[in-house]
């Protein structure tokens, strides 16, 4: 049965959203602050894009019973949300699976050869160059068949 040695593996779904275990503690710290901090900014983005919008939706008349009880929606409904949003991103770089995934890559990271910041400078400085160089040659392949075109629209009226 798939469900048993889905529990075996790493527990049940709900089972690792409600846990308050932190799944192999010391291993992929980067990698899982990194990704939880990304997941929690994309949040917080999103609950401030809608408590900004909420007075929009709601309508915001000052005379209206709706404005008094929009004071809690308002606050409320982004509260909740950024909380759950917080505690799921939490929960999600700690789902064994996904946590795994998120330990392999600082661990492949960490075999990389990086370049050196003088190596950095001069490939910079190439890439640069080229991009500057090859924007003047289209430039000038421009100007001339602006010119030859031109001169045949000249030569045809």
């Amino acid at each position: 049965m798939a469900g048993t040695d889905n529990t075996a593996a790493g527990g049940s779904f709900w089972t690792n959203l409600l846990s308050f275990s932190v799944y192999k503690r010391h291993q992929g710290r980067f990698a899982r602050q990194a990704t939880f901090a990304a997941l929690a900014v994309t949040v917080a983005i999103g609950v401030w894009r809608l408590a900004e919008l909420l007075p929009l939706w709601f309508g915001s008349d000052s005379g209206s019973d709706v404005s008094t009880d929009f004071g809690v929606v308002r606050f409320l409904v982004p509260g909740l949300l950024l909380a759950s949003g917080l505690w799921l991103s939490f929960r999600a770089v700690n789902l064994p699976s996904f946590a795994d995934f998120l330990i392999a890559v600082e661990a492949e990271m960490a075999k990389v050869s990086w370049p050196t910041r003088s190596e950095v400078v001069r490939s910079s400085a190439v890439v640069i160059f080229m991009m500057f160089a090859l924007a003047a040659i289209l430039g000038l392949y421009d100007l001339f068949w602006w010119f030859v075109l031109r001169g045949v629209q000249g030569i045809g009226s």
